[in-house]
């Protein structure tokens, strides 16, 4: 008998995974990458209790759910009851090939008020097409039984019924399996951070035909919209300095100052004079040069190369192009 588990590498799947395992039942984790949510930190808790990992990366089916959700955003951008959905229908087309009889995950009955309430979760069994295969091990016994359940594949009595967003019973059982290593309680998908969302909603709006290149743009420094094609992305440290000059593209203008410290700027889109004005003396602002003092500013736009002298200004000067 073989399992699927939807795996985060949270408390919860990892829980989840040894209720299962306990019962003989040999169980793969499955971790849906992309460009919103990484594999690390299943990869990290997999590794912990030999659990076999694969990762796939999602992102081409997921981005049409972001950009308009059948069921609605979170507090963010998140569409976590079409994500959930999503996943264990993919899951569910890799049953037969991984030679799996049923999909479990961590879920906990009203965990999360938008895609864990028993409303949502019956919506995601019967709306992704697998119904009654999905197992959730730590609610088990406060949710209809399952086909593992009903052809004695699992036994229900030692499965859960938790519920609540309380983690105190999750604590208890792992200190009795154990498990002493697991990453503090966090949602880990960029969806759901304000910020983010922010830009990404911006995004949408002026650049609809946005690549995953314009996404990871999204993760660095601050962001500046000066007209509807074109944004100024600065660097906040060395390390974003460099994650940004890895992601420019042709097209892309890259600005520096010459004699300070200061950061990387890109800008996407075409620049009039008075904006190439506008982006230098931000590019200055956020160095450490005076305020006020002339600097050169060094501009480079695919094989073209030049300089300008700009000034730099009090930084809320341009709050009101910050994304």
């Amino acid at each position: 008998m073989k399992a699927l588990s939807l795996f985060s590498g949270g408390l919860d799947s990892i829980l989840a995974v040894k209720l299962i395992e306990e019962q003989g039942v040999d169980v793969m984790g499955i971790f849906f990458e992309s460009s919103f949510f990484s594999s690390e930190k299943a990869g990290q808790s997999a590794y912990y209790i030999g659990l076999p990992l694969q990762v796939i990366d999602i992102t081409d089916r997921f981005l049409p759910i972001v950009l308009s959700p059948r069921h609605g955003y979170g507090k963010g951008l998140n569409p976590c009851i079409d994500c959930h959905k999503l996943m264990f229908k993919i899951a569910g087309e890799m049953l037969k090939d991984e030679g799996a009889n049923f999909i479990i995950s961590g879920e906990v009955l009203g965990q999360r008020p938008m895609s864990q309430n028993l409303k949502s979760l019956s919506l995601i069994s019967h709306n992704s097409g697998l119904k009654d295969l999905i197992l959730r091990p730590l609610s088990a016994k406060r949710l209809p039984e399952t086909l593992p359940e009903k052809k004695g594949w699992v036994m229900r009595e030692k499965l859960l019924g938790l519920s609540g967003r309380s983690r105190k019973p999750q604590i208890e059982l792992a200190k009795k399996l154990g498990i002493k290593e697991y990453p503090a309680p966090a949602g880990g998908c960029l969806l759901t951070d304000v910020v983010f969302s922010r830009r990404l909603r911006d995004l949408m709006l002026c650049d609809p035909n946005f690549s995953r290149r314009d996404i990871e743009l999204l993760k660095w420094g601050r962001h500046f919209r000066i007209n509807e094609a074109g944004k100024i992305i600065v660097g906040r440290d060395q390390r974003e300095n460099e994650m940004m000059t890895s992601l420019i593209e042709s097209g892309d203008t890259v600005l520096t100052v010459e004699s300070f410290p200061g950061p990387t700027v890109l800008v996407t889109g075409e620049l009039s004079p008075g904006e190439i004005e506008l982006v230098a003396s931000i590019t200055v602002s956020y160095s450490d040069a005076e305020i006020e003092q002339s600097v050169v500013v060094q501009l480079k736009r695919d094989s073209k190369c030049w300089k300008v002298l700009a000034r730099g200004k009090e930084k809320n000067n341009f709050h009101q192009l910050m994304i």
